[in-house]
């Protein structure tokens, strides 16, 4: 345990931005996750307003520095694509 209580109110701050990481960490994954099932789905509306929603997400979680702005970008790029690719696909079927 702590020694001293400067360490103490160390681990109490530490305790509480973990957990506030985790907090937005996970809605951002959540959103992500809900943007992969949409692209599989061949569903462009809503992948379309999921994206949306996921690129908003990121980018906050990154603006709280909870993720690096390289990874965040690396991610929205990913994402872009696959969209992207799901589009000219269902272009090509029309």
């Amino acid at each position: 345990m702590s020694i001293n209580r400067s360490a103490e109110k160390r681990e109490r701050q530490n305790r509480k931005r973990r957990l506030r990481n985790r907090s937005t960490k996970s809605t951002m994954k959540t959103a992500i996750r809900k943007f992969n099932e949409a692209v599989a789905s061949g569903d462009v509306e809503s992948a379309s307003a999921t994206l949306a929603t996921s690129l908003k997400l990121i980018d906050s979680t990154a603006s709280k520095g909870v993720i690096h702005k390289n990874t965040a970008n690396r991610k929205k790029s990913r994402l872009q694509l696959r969209f992207n690719k799901m589009e000219q696909a269902n272009v090509a079927q029309a």
